[in-house]
């Protein structure tokens, strides 16, 4: 990592596209996809939990969370009803898997709240009703997460953080100018469908855009482009300069 770290910092990405908390709770898109589940029953204490290559402490490392959008954009049309009590199982889960990286060794642990997904060019495009019910699920996913940090602040040694990465979103979408990696944006709702697959450079013009895909805030249906995940970044280190934030 290069930007907004204040020193030498090697990040490790276990992230798989497509990813859930748990396939037997909510489907990824392919059976393929490696759950959060699998990312860190498999791919960390297979290959990082002996802490020797590479060599870590729970005092350097950092360990952080950032999935629900595939869990509630698979599930939210159910209503509160169903999602509910479906997201208390999978941030049972998904609280089950940081411990098991704290029992490991990890003691400094950022959860990211879910961004408002009905902005998504996905949800704009289907009815009001959908749009509130996937806006609720959100809410609830997010208020579950804050309990899930406030826990785990019982296990000795924690340090923990949650950032605000919904309202990042938010802000960024109503008032681009709020954050300097944002203020370029010209086009916060729609999406193009020549950008829709990336680009090349981060600042790609196709004359049938209008603008770069910079100015874009959404490259395709659901994800972002680049300048909004460059101020939850900025966030990010914020936070952790200002030191944990969960108590």
């Amino acid at each position: 990592t290069v930007k907004h770290n204040a020193s030498l910092l090697y990040t490790y990405n276990l992230a798989y596209g497509g990813a859930t908390v748990d396939a037997a709770l909510v489907k990824p898109y392919a059976d393929t996809v490696l759950t959060l589940k699998d990312q860190v029953s498999g791919l960390f204490k297979a290959s990082y939990a002996a802490r020797t290559a590479p060599a870590w402490t729970g005092a350097d490392t950092i360990f952080a969370f950032w999935i629900g959008v595939n869990d509630i954009g698979n599930s939210y049309w159910n209503g509160a009803d169903s999602t509910g009590p479906l997201n208390d199982k999978i941030v049972g889960v998904y609280e089950g898997l940081a411990k098991e990286i704290w029992e490991a060794g990890g003691r400094n642990f950022v959860w990211l709240s879910v961004p408002p997904v009905d902005r998504t060019p996905m949800l704009t495009a289907e009815s009001a009703d959908a749009q509130k019910l996937c806006k609720e699920d959100v809410a609830d996913f997010n208020g579950k997460i804050a309990v899930m940090a406030k826990n785990a602040t019982a296990w000795e040694g924690v340090n923990a953080w949650v950032v605000d990465a919904n309202g990042v979103f938010t802000g960024a979408i109503e008032e681009p100018g709020k954050f300097v990696s944002t203020a370029g944006l010209k086009n916060t709702t729609a999406y193009c469908e020549a950008y829709e697959n990336g680009t090349d450079a981060q600042d790609t013009l196709i004359a049938s855009c209008g603008v770069p895909v910079n100015e874009y805030f959404w490259l395709n249906t659901l994800h972002p482009t680049y300048p909004i995940h460059d101020a939850v970044a900025e966030t990010v280190a914020d936070a952790l300069v200002a030191g944990p934030n969960v108590c």
